[in-house]
């Protein structure tokens, strides 16, 4: 992989799990579109990268909207007491959903 966002998203979810982890303990349904998000957002930029038409941007489009997913997971586990929310790995989400949405 080329873009160096998609190296970024991979390094995101090692450093999420252990949040994941404390979610799935309290909500499994909220642990598990969390992590379908978390993968979404490597998988679409793999996708979009090898594309060169207009289906580059609906993925890089799906990956930033996977991010903001992720982030409203966090905020949602967060104000029910499941987990304290990490400023840093919030900047992180922030500033890949930024990134992506430059690429599209």
């Amino acid at each position: 992989m080329a873009l160096r966002i998609y190296v970024d998203s991979v390094q995101l979810i090692r450093q999420l799990r252990p949040t994941l982890i404390k979610i799935d303990q309290h909500d499994r349904d909220l642990a598990r579109q969390m992590r379908r998000a978390l993968a979404s957002i490597p998988l679409n930029i793999a996708e979009g990268e090898g594309r060169k038409n207009g289906h580059a941007r609906v993925r890089f489009q799906t990956a930033m909207g996977s991010a903001n997913e992720v982030r409203a997971c966090i905020e949602v586990a967060e104000a029910l007491g499941y987990v304290d929310a990490d400023a840093a790995l919030i900047d992180v989400l922030d500033r890949i959903a930024r990134t992506l949405n430059r690429l599209h």
